[in-house]
């Protein structure tokens, strides 16, 4: 028997895309982006993404996000020198963490995109000395809150 097929995400599905290129170093002797390289791209884009919608240097905040989790799903290969975008939203907003749902689109001829990879990315704040959980510094929840799903 065949498990039911979940819809595969578009564009549309996320409040942010975010511009992600390859590099000529991405590609592997097999000559397309080598599986390890899309969870760069994911965390390229997220902590990119924190930076300017913050206006803050992440890294200078006295709690940081650490990676507790990552999962990609691959749906098409990549190769160098594919223009990305990776798709950016939140399924879930903790006090102290905060779960990403991640899509990777590769940009064709034609500017349409086309569903490369999804994933999922959870980061954990942790106090940048002691390393043990803390709330999530306030621009950070503030600029996360707008990749949530909007209820009508």
């Amino acid at each position: 028997m065949n498990a039911p097929t979940t819809p595969q995400p578009s564009a549309d599905d996320f409040p942010v895309l975010w511009p992600v290129p390859t590099r000529w170093a991405d590609n592997d002797h097999y000559g397309h982006v080598n599986n390890v390289t899309y969870y760069s791209y994911f965390d390229t884009a997220v902590n990119a993404w924190l930076i300017a919608t913050t206006g803050t240097d992440i890294r200078a905040l006295p709690a940081l996000g650490v990676v507790a989790e990552t999962s990609c799903r691959y749906h098409a290969e990549l190769s160098f020198p594919d223009q990305l975008q990776v798709g950016l939203s939140v399924e879930r907003l903790g006090t102290r963490s905060i779960v990403y749902a991640l899509a990777i689109f590769r940009v064709e001829k034609d500017e349409s995109l086309t569903l490369a990879a999804t994933g999922r990315f959870v980061h954990v704040y942790v106090d940048a000395q002691t390393r043990t959980p803390v709330p999530i510094p306030p621009p950070i929840y503030t600029a996360v809150e707008s990749l949530l799903p909007r209820t009508s």
